[in-house]
């Protein structure tokens, strides 16, 4: 006969065989994706930029891109806000208050681009044209001081910028490696 234990073990093992192919692998939740989508999505900028698409702007076209699609969230100049501060900051980072804005921390003007074209605006991210994208992106590098108002920023010009903190990381000394044909850390 068994003991107690033993045929609490037993029922438990039986419970678990019997409830293992009623697990789904899918979670029964949306669909597969359209052929399309998938690469509406599957996009990334690298600091050479060699992703960037066709396409160009100055910052005189940028500011009316930026006021009627940025100015709500991050302030008619980039400096008010209410939400994340995007001019200014130069100086600050060793400080007690860094300011992290694109002219002061961010190290390659091709992120500002990658950044703007995935994720703004926050209403409608995706929604800007290249041509409104290489734009807004040349508006916020003029107000930060580091490019002039009607420098032209396209897939040739955009990696040259040099960013006031591109040397301001220290490197990864891990190596890369492949996963699926992308490259990560």
């Amino acid at each position: 006969m068994l003991s107690p234990e033993s045929l609490s073990l037993a029922l438990v093992a039986a419970a678990l065989g019997l409830s293992l192919p009623a697990q789904s692998t899918t979670y029964g939740l949306g669909r597969a994706p359209k052929p399309g989508e998938i690469e509406m999505w599957d996009i990334a900028i690298s600091p050479d930029g060699k992703e960037l698409p066709r396409g160009s702007g100055t910052a005189i076209e940028g500011g009316k891109v930026y006021a009627a699609n940025c100015a709500a969230c991050h302030g008619k100049t980039g400096t008010e806000g209410p939400n994340d501060v995007l001019v200014g900051g130069q100086g600050s980072l060793n400080t007690k208050k860094p300011v992290k804005t694109i002219g002061s921390y961010w190290p390659y003007a091709t992120t500002v681009w990658d950044y703007i074209n995935r994720s703004m605006p926050y209403n409608k991210p995706g929604s800007l044209r290249a041509d409104e994208v290489y734009a807004v992106t040349a508006h916020l590098l003029f107000l930060n001081g580091i490019i002039r108002k009607n420098e032209l920023m396209n897939a040739k010009t955009l990696p040259q910028v040099k960013m006031p903190n591109r040397n301001g990381f220290i490197a990864d000394p891990r190596p890369d490696w492949n996963i699926g044909g992308s490259s990560r850390r």
